[in-house]
């Protein structure tokens, strides 16, 4: 039980720490060099925690482990942080984009739970994500 709130309370303070960063990136900041700096930081983070959680043979075992998704994941990892970087230097608000965004993608992943990973949606499910739509239709109202 503590994984999985714990999990949700890390992921939700990360995204504010998350968002802060990206809307108080200065504006005349190269964003590509921006991104660079930021993966440069996780990829020293990640290696310092690599380090202390397994020895070499069980890093080289783990490495042949991985297929395709890490390279993928990390193509995504760039969009989306170029995406949100755009989104702030394109006006929208802290308040609303970030909303709007992950509103949009939990209704964009509903078909891929249901056709690729064959989750139920039951009526309830149904009508939440109705009252999302209804949500970003107020949000963007001007």
């Amino acid at each position: 039980m503590f994984m999985y709130v714990f999990s949700i309370v890390l992921i939700v303070g990360s995204n504010i720490i998350y968002n802060i960063c990206q809307k108080s990136t200065p504006v005349k900041a190269n964003p590509f060099l921006a991104l660079l700096v930021t993966f440069l930081t996780a990829a020293i983070l990640m290696g310092i925690a690599l380090i202390f959680q397994a020895s070499g043979s069980v890093t080289l075992r783990s490495l042949k482990e991985l297929n395709w998704t890490s390279i993928v994941l990390g193509f995504a990892i760039v969009a989306l942080e170029l995406g949100y970087l755009m989104a702030y230097r394109a006006g929208w608000n802290i308040s609303v984009g970030s909303l709007v965004a992950n509103i949009a993608l939990a209704l964009a992943l509903i078909p891929v739970g249901i056709f690729l990973y064959h989750e139920s949606f039951e009526l309830n499910k149904v009508l939440g994500a109705a009252l999302c739509v209804g949500g970003l239709i107020l949000i963007n109202i001007k």
